[in-house]
């Protein structure tokens, strides 16, 4: 029965990988002259504002009334893509000299609609032959100005496009726009506007397999990725060399602490006992609401679980450029198809902690991430729909969505937790719990639970916080992210260090007669969470030009989920590490 299921989910999984794995439909199609060659518009924003984009048409441009939308996978959809046919006919090898698409009467309403466009750096970006083109919409003239009412702006109505072909192949595209055959819009009064275009073609050398290279040549400029491993070479060594100083301490610390305990025993059996063995009695007692605990755990190892499956397909290569919605699709379908890892870690440490009621401890579990997660979407999807972006999903997206949870995420969270409550195994404790608890000491203010987490969230941040320049660059800009190779080396730091700070911070707290490390070692873990959302706040402030509500909301409100995410993760690592340890330092001595 097992390995039936088992033999199910990898054929699942394997079929859902090829579907991430297969280009759109126009990636591989050959060409004879002439042949129309697809090109979609697809979506106009602000140039800072990344979340913030619109329909391509929802601008006035010319419409020929031959438009067709695109039928879009998954990941596009919540990439916020929006393909639809555009007005420019870019046949194979057929050039074109300023071919008129359309000519038509601006409005006083449209001519403010663009101008506004304009003020707000809009962009546009289309796919032609799957190769992505953008260009601004117009331009501001701020010369010689210096009051904003004296700027002058002008809608560009020409565009060129130069295209590359190897024989029967597009290999590449850009666009440029024409400053001088440009239309004022200064004022608010009706506007007649020509638009054309210009299609140039010449052949290259260039072989169609490399032509996504072009894309993320920028990230791996060699000055750039000089820059790069250098700042991340010395990041990790500061960070190693100071995880190395501190894990010389401890162990010194710790081998002084086996010697004394040893010569107390052979000296004499009624002596007082000090320090971590004085609370032998207690440092296996059970957390409070353990059912709380068992279900960050389980929430935490599944997002563990996610992380290094998306490694995986990153560092085979799965998101490549433009592969348009392929990260998103592959963090749905794999953290639905690890929700069984959730449910089967949670349900087993529940009922190794004693619980009775696992059937809760599992609808908390499932809820305990996907809960604050579906409360942002709907708060963040109603701020899109009223502001009419795409990044509104229709109906149809969300009951794909909600069929994924429904009939994929918890079935399996289910077979998981009846997994782990059929597992049956002990809480493996090397010394016994007394009956009743000892009262811990009063102890220093930094002893308590924020100092210490403080303490421990600046180290494993200080590993990762370059890093964190590009992915937010990425993420929240326009820059290609395509070193994968780094950022699997930093989180594998980053993993070290959350693990070793944690053990060294459980170690001072037992040394203290505290023996309420459970939550302690998981909160200290997660603490680099915190840390990324406090870099969010000088992110947006400091290093962007982001601005609106609806952008802010976004930014705030997705990254508030992404770090909450980084919580439960380090959070479990870090308890996890804890664990091994105060096991291995009991196991070592004598306990009465």
């Amino acid at each position: 029965m097992e390995r039936s299921r088992l033999a199910l989910v990898l054929a699942i999984l394997i079929s859902f990988q090829g579907a991430i794995l297969v280009r759109s439909d126009a990636s591989d199609h050959r060409y004879k002259e002439g042949d129309p060659v697809p090109l979609y518009a697809n979506k106009v924003g602000p140039f800072h504002n990344p979340s913030e984009t619109y329909r391509y048409f929802d601008l006035p441009f010319c419409v020929t009334g031959h438009e067709r939308e695109k039928t879009e996978a998954l990941g596009e959809v919540l990439n916020g893509d929006r393909l639809v046919s555009a007005p420019y006919e870019l046949n194979f090898r057929t050039e074109k000299d300023s071919k008129v698409v359309c000519r038509r009467k601006l409005t006083k309403e449209q001519v403010a609609q663009f101008r506004e466009a304009v003020k707000k750096d809009y962009y546009f970006q289309m796919y032609y032959d799957d190769l992505p083109i953008w260009g601004f919409i117009g331009t501001v003239d701020k010369e010689g100005k210096t009051d904003p009412s004296e700027y002058k702006y002008f809608l560009y109505k020409h565009i060129q496009f130069d295209i590359l072909y190897n024989k029967d192949r597009v290999v590449e595209i850009s666009a440029r726009m024409d400053p001088h055959s440009v239309v004022d819009l200064t004022e608010d009064k009706d506007v007649d506007v020509e638009f054309m275009y210009t299609a140039k073609w010449k052949e290259t050398d260039t072989p169609f397999e490399k032509r996504m290279e072009k894309y993320s040549q920028s990230s791996s400029l060699p000055h750039h990725l000089e820059i790069h491993w250098f700042s991340i070479i010395n990041s990790c060594v500061t960070v190693l060399l100071l995880t190395g100083f501190l894990a010389t301490i401890l162990m010194r610390v710790l081998k002084n602490d086996f010697m004394k305990y040893a010569q107390d025993e052979e000296a004499a059996d009624d002596q007082e006992e000090t320090g971590w063995k004085y609370i032998h009695g207690d440092v296996f007692r059970f957390p409070k609401h353990k059912s709380l605990f068992a279900a960050a755990l389980g929430s935490g190892t599944q997002l563990f679980a996610l992380t290094i499956f998306i490694f995986m397909l990153a560092l085979v290569g799965v998101f490549y450029p433009y592969n348009r919605g392929a990260l998103f699709t592959a963090l749905v379908v794999i953290y639905a198809l690890t929700s069984g890892i959730a449910g089967y870690t949670a349900t087993s440490f529940y009922i190794q902690l004693e619980g009775s009621n696992w059937v809760r401890n599992l609808l908390l579990t499932g809820c305990l991430f996907c809960g604050p997660l579906f409360l942002m979407f709907c708060f963040l999807n109603t701020v899109a729909i009223v502001y009419s972006a795409t990044a509104a999903l229709p109906f149809g997206t969300i009951l794909v969505i909600v069929l994924i949870w429904t009939l994929v995420t918890s079935p399996l969270l289910v077979l998981g937790g009846i997994a782990g409550k059929n597992s049956k195994s002990e809480f493996q404790a090397p010394v016994r719990t007394t009956k009743y608890p000892r009262e811990i000491p009063p102890l220093p203010w930094y002893r308590s639970t924020l100092p210490q987490m403080a303490m421990a969230g600046f180290l494993p941040f200080s590993a990762i916080y370059i890093e964190l320049y590009y992915i937010f660059a990425s993420v929240w800009g326009h820059r290609i992210y395509t070193i994968y190779s780094i950022l699997f080396i930093v989180f594998i730091i980053l993993l070290i260090v959350t693990a070793f700070i944690t053990v060294a911070l459980t170690y001072f707290q037992l040394a203290a007669e505290d023996h309420e490390w459970w939550w302690r070692s998981f909160l200290c873990g997660g603490s680099t969470g915190l840390f990324i959302y406090g870099y969010c706040l000088y992110y947006y402030y400091a290093r962007s030009d982001m601005s609106g509500f609806m952008q802010t909301s976004f930014f705030f409100g997705y990254m508030a989920c992404i770090c909450y995410g980084f919580f439960l993760m380090l959070g479990s690592v870090g308890f996890r590490a804890s664990l091994l340890f105060v096991r291995h330092i009991y196991r070592s001595i004598k306990c009465e």
